[in-house]
């Protein structure tokens, strides 16, 4: 049997209709892909989103909470089965269609290249290599996912998952956003979602800017559907609020991070089911 490279916290049947996940704080980087890489392991740091998991396992209580734990190096949770780069992958699909920027920029399903370190293969992906890490990493994470939202969406009526992510700084801490929460632009949640979300940032301090520069990705895209009562939004935390001066520890913003997003939970799960107290 495959090991799961995904961790589920909370029951098996939803006891809130948020859903939470952090598909790319992984830190799992498995022998196959240390022996493949022409960069030093530490540049592939590049692609995580650095310790995001800390907050949502501190802010979360009975929600359903899931969390991967195989690197982003290895395969992207984020990016659909079709995003496949043909400078790195042997099945990548020559459907004709113009490559997408991130594709582009080395970021498809597998990322091709990591930040300044540039690329990360020492030879091109066979079509089974990467069919492999589709069959036993990214269709378990998102079965996982859908079987949640279905669960919450019979039991509560409604379900929205939130997708925690993190981003490097946009600016100045006194005039960029230190938050952005993406709804694709209203494609993957009704828009009383973000209200709600943004009114708990101001409450807090910090600054919002939605869905600009990151309005989501696949998980969004795939998962969200409000006209079936299941909303999707993404949650870019700002590193700067939770990490230490090095950006790579847990540093002392984390526990106010920690009460962003526990405010977060409560206002999504109240906007989702007005009056009722949230899961405790």
């Amino acid at each position: 049997m495959t090991e799961a490279t995904f961790v589920r916290h909370g029951p098996a049947e939803p006891l809130s209709p948020v859903i939470l996940s952090v598909p790319h704080a992984g830190r799992d980087y498995p022998d196959a892909l240390r022996s493949a890489i022409r960069v030093p392991l530490a540049a592939l740091r590049a692609l995580e989103d650095r310790h995001a998991d800390a907050i949502a396992l501190a802010a979360r209580r009975d929600e359903t909470l899931f969390v991967a734990t195989r690197a982003r190096a290895w395969i992207d949770l984020n990016r659909a089965e079709h995003e496949r780069d043909p400078r790195l992958d042997d099945g990548a699909w020559p459907h004709g269609a113009p490559l997408s920027a991130k594709i582009r920029s080395g970021l498809g399903l597998v990322p091709r290249r990591a930040g300044s370190a540039g690329d990360i293969w020492q030879r091109r992906l066979t079509a089974d290599e990467v069919q492999q890490r589709i069959h036993a990493d990214h269709r378990p994470w998102h079965a996982a996912i859908e079987a949640a939202l279905a669960a919450a969406r019979v039991r509560f009526g409604v379900a929205v998952l939130l997708d925690v992510h993190s981003m490097p700084s946009l600016g100045d801490p006194g005039i960029a956003a230190r938050l952005v929460p993406g709804d694709r632009f209203g494609k993957s949640a009704a828009a009383r979602f973000l209200g709600r979300i943004e009114g708990v940032a101001r409450a807090h301090g910090v600054r919002t800017t939605a869905n600009t520069p990151y309005s989501g990705g696949h998980i969004l895209e795939r998962h969200g559907n409000p006209r079936r009562g299941i909303h999707a939004i993404q949650l870019e935390f700002d590193r700067s609020l939770y990490l230490d001066s090095m950006l790579d520890q847990p540093g002392p913003g984390l526990d106010a991070a920690v009460r962003l997003l526990r405010d977060i939970i409560d206002a999504v799960a109240d906007e989702a089911l007005p009056g009722a107290i949230a899961a405790e």
